[in-house]
């Protein structure tokens, strides 16, 4: 191939590539980040999550059940250490809550599945803040 032919080709295979790149989807496994729909005291939330103990025994779990926890964040609705783990967490974001006893369920346990002074191990994911618009929303002058 010739210097001459080769400069001509190599500017239409990079706007191809370029091209490609510039069309490709996202992974479906990718969950965006809402930046700015954080969880405050007193919002309702939905949650998933796996609860394990730290021996990796899974308690329970929303994720295989397909359907995410629901509560007012701060209540004292869930155990203290979801009260005080999950605040500040943006909509989309994982994170992992290891709660000793003392936040969870405390030296008496939930027998038969959590014994007493368990410390607990969940894996969380933030679904949704209620009355909270996405980043990608528009708001309304009413809501200002």
């Amino acid at each position: 191939m010739s210097i001459s032919c080769a400069l001509k080709v190599v500017p239409i295979v990079l706007l191809l590539v370029l091209f490609a790149l510039a069309n490709a989807k996202k992974s479906a496994d990718v969950t965006e980040l809402q930046i700015g729909v954080k969880a405050h005291k007193g919002d309702r939330v939905k949650v998933h999550y796996r609860g394990k103990l730290t021996d990796g025994k899974v308690f329970d779990s929303s994720f295989e059940r397909g359907d995410p926890i629901e509560f007012e964040l701060g209540s004292g609705q869930v155990i203290k250490g979801w009260d005080q783990g999950l605040l500040g967490m943006c909509v989309g974001e994982k994170r992992k809550l290891k709660i000793p006893a003392k936040l969870g369920y405390g030296e008496q346990g939930s027998p038969p599945t959590i014994p007493g002074g368990a410390t607990l191990i969940f894996d969380t994911e933030l679904v949704s803040v209620n009355g909270k618009p996405s980043s990608g929303e528009d708001t309304s002058e009413d809501e200002l």
